[in-house]
């Protein structure tokens, strides 16, 4: 008789008890964000009532942290106290309620930030995506919603978080940032050595990219009048149903650039997307360009080729409002 235990018993029995461990979580993670912010709706509703005392907030909290701390122990202290009562002014008039999946980590993040606007943008993002705190505050360090903003791509168009979110096209980004590949800005590397390192953490750069992205191939062939060529990467958005091919440039944009993407790009609309595909996308990633050029030798009415630079390190936002 054999008594080795089925992995496939095991992996099913384990898979069960880390769902239930996750549920578990998630709820307790659900309640202690309710609980905050009801507790600091009732700290601000007591602070009101004494509103002709100087002093009378900063003694409510003083003397509240000190009797929950002996009745509940470590977590309530002054500065938690006050975290929490900036947790519900923050948030009682949001658009967006408080969500059930995110965490208390998570609202710490947020509530650092001022603008409501982006706020909401980030709020609504990490909700969606089941974004980690990780995740969030990458996100937020590597300023998405400045570079939404300040995008060309953008600029003329209504700029609310509904359309944002809602358009994959709106989402392109300039530039883009890849500090996750751990390239030094200043170090000697090859366009091939570049592609390695965006296979090498894939899943960064899919977030880095935006919504709906899924990888297709690397260095993708296809023949055309007897010449082979080759796209660096190719990806589906499955959100816009058309592909997203990617070229990569260690150096300066060039015109002869946007004129190869431009080609590589009527060739999968007239040879590989069906006919309920939408037009195709080609992205060039390089390090420097001139928006000038770019716009003139460009269509007019483009809609298909963008040219972005690419940072590979997290810049502060004024560099790039700069």
């Amino acid at each position: 008789m054999d008594t080795k235990l089925d992995n496939l018993f095991f992996e099913n029995i384990r898979l069960l008890l880390r769902k239930a461990q996750d549920t578990l979580l998630k709820q307790v993670n659900s309640v202690m964000v309710y609980t905050y912010f009801e507790l600091g709706k009732q700290i601000v509703e007591q602070e009101q009532k004494g509103k002709s005392y100087a002093d009378y907030g900063t003694f409510i909290l003083s003397e509240l942290s000190e009797r929950l701390t002996i009745e509940f122990g470590k977590g309530y202290s002054k500065r938690n106290l006050e975290l929490i009562r900036k947790f519900y002014i923050t948030f009682k008039n949001a658009k967006s309620p408080i969500s059930q999946n995110l965490s208390w980590t998570h609202y710490i993040h947020l509530m650092r930030i001022e603008d409501e606007n982006e706020r909401a943008y980030y709020q609504k993002e990490a909700e969606q995506n089941s974004w980690s705190v990780r995740t969030l505050e990458r996100q937020i360090n590597s300023a998405v919603y400045h570079r939404l903003m300040i995008s060309k791509n953008v600029n003329n168009q209504d700029r609310s978080v509904e359309r944002n979110v809602t358009n994959p096209l709106e989402t392109l980004k300039d530039p883009y940032i890849l500090e996750f590949l751990n390239l030094k800005e200043q170090s000697n590397y090859s366009e091939t050595q570049l592609e390695q390192a965006i296979i090498d953490r894939l899943e960064h750069f899919l977030l880095e990219l935006g919504k709906g992205f899924t990888f297709v191939g690397r260095q993708v062939r296809f023949t055309f009048d007897e010449e082979h060529f080759r796209v660096d990467l190719v990806f589906y958005n499955r959100l816009l149903r058309c592909f997203v091919l990617i070229d990569l440039k260690i150096g300066k944009l060039k015109h002869q650039d946007l004129g190869q993407m431009q080609m590589y790009v009527n060739y999968y609309d007239r040879f590989v997307k069906t006919e309920d595909e939408l037009p195709t996308i080609g992205i060039i990633l390089c390090k420097d360009k001139k928006d000038a050029m770019v716009e003139i030798t460009l269509p007019k009415d483009n809609k298909q080729i963008f040219a972005s630079k690419y940072l590979l390190y997290l810049p502060k936002v004024e560099e790039l409002k700069k």
